[in-house]
């Protein structure tokens, strides 16, 4: 029999920028959900890309002396990467550059105009390149007008400056589909989640009256071309809504996938796109003849405490870097639990710390430790038979499981993640209390039989309930459940959701002799101070840079001018660092870390130097750096990371596009020579 299927798409992001914790939440969350229903028993397809055309793009690659293409064919490799480092499940990566999505979004956009609802027209009004949108003056949310009050400029709702525009223009009729959509919200009350959204779009947009939309532009090139009127590029809501649906082989020679999976379950969003995705993207699909999304869910932000990420305030947090230091499952848990359904969540590195050093380290991380600990004691390493009713804390802990599946169960379908893991959270708490319960030190020492049966019953309890546990959290975590498995000596089949229960724990299963903590605690106030230094790390190692980002207009000038001041430091300060020569030896990847390099260096030390440096990424072909000259910060103090010492740091340069590279010296300088 063939199983259901299961469409989930994230939004396509604009590669304009290096992406942080904020927009790598939405992939996140998407991968989950697609997990859960993998592990349910769904037949899953799921998607995500990059939305590649637009004026901003064609800017942004201008000012860096590439062309569009090669611009956002970094940017896109970039992303890939990215989602590589988060353990993101997806079955496609689109983008809108790929010639089949150009060439379906042609013909979509021909059958629009076929059907009368696309005509030509002018457009004058306010346009925003940073949101690739256009606004009325009565949508600005400030206003700059001249002595005699003519409206000269103003900004956006997101802040943003707008400019005058006036050209020619392609409209799509979206006034004539204003009652259909009210109509069709009324009868599928679910479409939007949560339902406020949709009294935002009802109250906001279409109630006050919907306007035409502007599909096309005449004044950039880096777009689709119209088909039939080639110096018109297709906007980007009929370019990059398309995507949903041209990835699945719409309107092709190949259509199968469109057949299959069409209509989406989810497509999730951030808040501040919800208008496109509910209002614009469901006309044009009823226009086409085709059936809607299910599910469009809109979540909330996750911010600062002083607001939005933004490299100008100097308070991006970017997701590599929690992974490399704290790991990846600590990272996607942290992400899901910091959201609540439909709000925005805070972002704090204390947050963060608390979070790594209770939930994980403390509660299930020690749950784990202990409970190996004692079966090896107690049952010489073998996990017992599980037996239900044999001490009186038993069944109320069989009890909590079953409706800890039950509640998890709903709250994934339900798509919420913070309330699904705080499901799977009671049952470990509820498990270690069943130890303070059962004391099995206590049973060890009893010498009858009846005292040995309740003994390895707990121990059964204790394995089986870590079972569930690493199951249930699975979709999310996705390494901890397999170290989990491993320690208790459970065979690895994958992690079937389906009748998931406490009693089908494998009898006489080997644990491991000795438990490694899967879950390290940290030293609270050293990584609230590190994660605080790396929220304003992108600023401080620009320099110059900032001056040249103000002069581009991506800062505020009066912000970027605090940012340099705030930078100055005494003299004596930088006399303290010690830069010197050091040739490349050899260099090897650290085990189990996508980032790190091993560096062994000759700095002219009495033996070499080993520096670890998070730079793999960019150096795949790393084995050339050997007999390179670099430059080496040799009086740090050592630190560890992943059970590896770096005794200093190397200097790298950052590009605009976020790439690294390692500043070299010619190769006729000394070995421990000293930089001044």
């Amino acid at each position: 029999m063939a199983k259901p299927t299961y469409y989930i798409t994230t939004p396509i992001y604009y590669p304009s920028g290096r992406l942080h914790i904020g927009n790598s939440y939405t992939t996140i969350a998407c991968d989950a959900l697609a997990r859960f229903k993998r592990s349910t028993g769904y037949d899953v397809f799921y998607l995500t890309g990059t939305d590649e055309h637009g004026l901003k793009i064609e800017q942004k690659a201008e000012k860096l002396g590439m062309n569009p293409q090669s611009y956002v064919d970094k940017m896109a490799d970039g992303i890939k990467q990215l989602w590589k480092t988060l353990d993101i499940s997806n079955d496609k990566f689109i983008r809108t550059t790929d010639d089949y999505h150009e060439e379906a979004v042609q013909k979509i956009f021909q059958q629009l105009q076929d059907n009368g609802d696309i005509y030509l027209g002018e457009y004058t009004g306010w346009y925003s390149v940073s949101d690739e949108e256009y606004f009325t003056e009565s949508q600005l949310s400030e206003v700059y007008k001249d002595d005699d009050g003519n409206v000269t400029g103003g900004k956006a709702p997101s802040g943003h400056e707008v400019q005058l525009v006036h050209e020619p223009c392609y409209f799509f009729k979206m006034s004539k589909y204003a009652d259909w959509l009210l109509q069709y919200y009324k009868d599928h009350p679910d479409f939007i989640e949560p339902a406020a959204r949709m009294n935002e779009m009802i109250n906001n947009f279409i109630k006050p009256g919907l306007e035409d939309l502007a599909v096309s532009r005449t004044s950039f090139k880096w777009g689709v071309p119209v088909k039939s009127d080639p110096k018109h590029v297709v906007y980007v809501w009929i370019d990059a809504l398309s995507n949903y649906i041209t990835a699945l082989g719409y309107d092709s020679a190949d259509d199968s996938l469109f057949k299959k999976y069409w209509p989406a379950d989810v497509q999730m969003v951030g808040k501040e796109i919800v208008r496109f995705h509910t209002i614009y993207w469901p006309i044009i699909l009823h226009a086409l003849g085709l059936e809607l999304p299910k599910h469009v869910i809109g979540h909330g932000w996750l911010l600062m405490k002083d607001g939005k990420m933004s490299k100008s305030k100097g308070n991006v947090i970017y997701p590599e870097t929690l992974v490399e230091r704290y790991g990846l499952d600590a990272t996607r848990y942290y992400l899901l639990r910091a959201m609540p359904y439909g709000n925005d969540g805070i972002f704090t590195p204390e947050d963060f710390v608390d979070r790594v050093n209770y939930d994980l380290a403390n509660d299930l991380g020690n749950l784990l430790n202990r409970t190996v600990a004692m079966i090896n004691k107690y049952e010489d390493g073998t996990v017992p038979a599980f037996k239900s009713g044999v001490t009186e804390f038993d069944q109320p802990l069989e009890q909590v499981a079953a409706d800890s599946i039950t509640e998890f169960n709903a709250k994934m379908n339900s798509v919420h993640f913070a309330d699904a893991l705080a499901a799977i959270w009671k049952l470990v708490a509820a498990t270690n209390k069943y130890i303070d319960q059962t004391e099995p030190w206590a049973l060890a020492k009893g010498e009858s039989d009846a005292d040995k049966e309740a003994l390895a019953s707990v121990m059964a309890h204790l394995a089986a309930s870590l079972r569930v546990i690493a199951v249930l959290i699975s979709p999310i975590m996705t390494q901890a459940p397999k170290k989990i498995f491993e320690q208790l000596g459970l065979p690895e089949a994958g992690f079937d959701l389906t009748n998931l229960k406490l009693a089908d724990l494998p009898a006489n299963t080997q644990v491991i002799k000795k438990g490694v903590p899967i879950f390290p605690r940290l030293d609270a106030e050293a990584e609230v101070a590190f994660i605080k230094g790396q929220m304003t790390k992108s600023d401080k190692t620009k320099g110059r840079a900032a001056q040249k980002a103000a002069a581009e207009g991506e800062f505020d000038p009066d912000t970027t001018e605090l940012t340099l001041t705030k930078k100055a430091i005494r003299y004596e300060a930088f006399d303290k660092v010690e830069l010197k020569v050091a040739e490349v030896v050899s260099v090897q990847p650290v085990e189990n870390s996508d980032k790190l390099l091993k560096f062994k260096l000759d700095a002219g030390d009495n033996g070499y130097r080993q520096i670890l440096s998070g730079i793999a990424k960019w150096y795949p072909d790393y084995e050339k750096l050997v007999g390179k000259k670099l430059i080496a910060v040799s009086n740090l103090k050592p630190r560890k990371m992943r059970g590896e010492v770096s005794q200093g740091m190397l200097l790298s340069v950052e590009h605009d596009d976020g790439s690294i590279e390692l500043a070299t010296l010619p190769s006729n300088f000394e070995n421990g020579a000293t930089l001044e």
